[in-house]
């Protein structure tokens, strides 16, 4: 996403190489709220990124991973992420392996003036791909159900929302989440933002998590963009986490494709945390 400094209010994720517990899913990377801006019709983007999450119980995480969008109708991306999982319990043996994958389609329903915020829907499910006896995934099939709002002003973008998760998984539980970023651009190479994500809980007797998360992207060019953020909890569960990415988009040039909507880009260069 282009755009500006943000923040969030609900659970969080984010920085360079950041392992993500299976209850945990990324978002609108770096960060671990998203926006409901799809990337642009028959664009294409790819990360390849790795995350972490240390806690009381551990340390997990992934990378490398790849994510894979695609602006496949006007409005309308498909979201697909493949992980490389490992997984370090305290007292536990280490395991590393594939982990649960991730599908989803962001729709924007609004489009952006100068008087309305844009707002979309970004439905996913979490695959039971991981080996779950070896804390490399859920178990058991997962989903999300968030809805996302966001406004710019000038160099200042924010946008934030929230959903529920329902995990039928044993141990787990169905939870909320919800977040805000405000994120600012400081030249046209360098975007930083800060969150805060609330993530209920989501195990069976487990406690809440409250993240404050920082980040941004660097954009050499309009292709490829460097994305990163660090965070840790500020109640609930202890988290530190980190993310960090490579991206790449590719496309239609302007005027090869019939202009859809006039509203902003969200995405860094295009690029594009999840609760």
């Amino acid at each position: 996403m282009r755009g500006a400094l943000r923040w969030v209010l609900a659970g969080a994720l984010s920085l360079a190489l950041l392992p993500a517990l299976a209850s945990h899913a990324l978002a609108g990377p770096p960060f671990l709220t998203d926006d409901p801006a799809p990337i642009d019709f028959k664009h294409s983007e790819r990360y390849i990124f790795g995350t972490t999450d240390r806690n009381a119980g551990g340390h997990s995480g992934t990378g490398p991973a790849i994510e894979f969008n695609t602006g496949a109708l006007p409005n309308v991306h498909i979201h697909f992420v493949v992980p490389y999982a490992s997984s370090s319990p305290l007292g536990g043996p280490f395991a590393n392996g594939i982990g649960d994958a991730e599908f989803g389609i962001k729709y924007r329903f609004v489009q952006e003036t100068n008087g309305r915020p844009q707002i979309g829907i970004f439905p996913m499910a979490e695959l039971a791909t991981g080996d779950a006896a070896k804390g490399l995934g859920n178990g058991r099939t997962w989903y999300r159900l968030p809805i996302w709002i966001q406004k710019s002003y000038g160099k200042w973008t924010t946008y934030g929302g929230g959903g529920t998760a329902i995990n039928k998984a044993p141990g787990m539980a169905n939870y909320g989440f919800a977040g805000w970023l405000v994120q600012r651009d400081f030249s046209d190479k360098l975007t930083l933002g800060t969150e805060v994500f609330y993530n209920g809980p989501t195990t069976l007797g487990g406690r809440h998590s409250t993240y404050v998360n920082t980040g941004g992207y660097l954009k050499p060019n309009d292709n490829f963009n460097v994305l990163f953020s660090i965070g840790h909890t500020i109640s609930g569960e202890s988290h530190a986490i980190g993310y960090f990415a490579l991206y790449w988009t590719w496309g239609p040039k302007a005027g090869e494709v019939p202009k859809i909507s006039a509203a902003p880009e969200t995405k860094p260069a295009q690029p594009a945390t999840r609760p």
